[in-house]
């Protein structure tokens, strides 16, 4: 399969049967790379369709504290982004899940554009999803992502209905759609209007819509999975990992979580 496809197939499989995709994260590095690659084949087993292994950064600034804590423990590892390229290679031997990349700008212009995007090729990752970079100045980076089939992984939060129509045009892979503004973190409700939010990234949209900040529990993936094509769920495994007495007990605990989420996503 052509690398960059994956994102595509996975997608067009889950909508061609009526189902929605589930999405997670984790902090690539917390609590040790070994660890982080077991959990993307547990949670794989477990029904997720698309593993985000979030870059290490010291200045996460999308990030709530669950997530931010992550960061620093994995920095603690020295988790470079050669380390996590070596990781994406030693997850193809074993599985074709889709892999993205969550990672802040500067560690992509720290080690070069051209560079950092042939490595996502040679290694076998799918997307990167970049939080601080504006639709406005994401021209240079898209046309470097393009160039070798990796998907940018564009983000749409709920604000005016020209903008919002003007990035879902031209969204790729998936449009990862934040359901109220501020940081990541676990909420205990939201107070965006969703029918008004999708119905204006419906008008326009290119790519399958996924719903993403803050969802915790499965009554809540029940509740908003009507309005999208698939949810991403983050903080809420990421503590999970981080509360777990062990490695060991952290995977089982994920891995409980995450058969959860997808029986809640695949209730008719």
């Amino acid at each position: 399969m052509n690398n960059g496809n994956r994102i595509d197939e996975m997608f067009a499989k889950r909508l061609a049967s009526g189902e929605k995709a589930l999405i997670t994260f984790v902090t690539a590095g917390d609590p040790d790379l070994e660890t982080t690659r077991q959990l993307v084949l547990k949670m794989e087993e477990s029904g997720a369709d698309l593993v985000e292994l979030g870059v290490p950064y010291s200045d996460p600034i999308a990030e709530g504290p669950v997530i931010q804590e992550a960061n620093i423990r994995a920095l603690k590892n020295d988790v470079r982004l050669d380390k996590l390229f070596k990781l994406v290679s030693d997850l193809r031997k074993d599985t074709h899940i889709p892999l993205v990349f969550l990672l802040y700008v500067n560690c992509i212009l720290q080690y070069g554009k051209a560079e950092f995007f042939d490595s996502c090729l040679q290694h076998g990752l799918d997307g990167v999803i970049v939080p601080d970079l504006p639709f406005e100045e994401s021209d240079e980076i898209y046309e470097e992502a393009h160039r070798k089939g990796i998907k940018l992984i564009r983000l749409v939060a709920p604000s005016s209905a020209a903008r919002i129509e003007m990035i879902a045009a031209q969204a790729e892979g998936f449009l990862y759609c934040v359901s109220s503004l501020g940081v990541t973190g676990m909420r205990s409700n939201f107070n965006t209007n969703f029918s008004d939010f999708f119905g204006q990234i419906n008008k326009v949209k290119r790519a399958p819509c996924a719903l993403g900040f803050g969802i915790s529990t499965p009554e809540q993936v029940k509740e908003l999975k009507k309005y999208c094509d698939g949810i991403i769920v983050g903080s809420a495994i990421v503590k999970k990992i981080a509360t777990a007495p062990t490695n060991r007990e952290a995977i089982a605990s994920v891995s409980e979580f995450i058969c959860d989420l997808r029986t809640a996503l695949d209730e008719r």
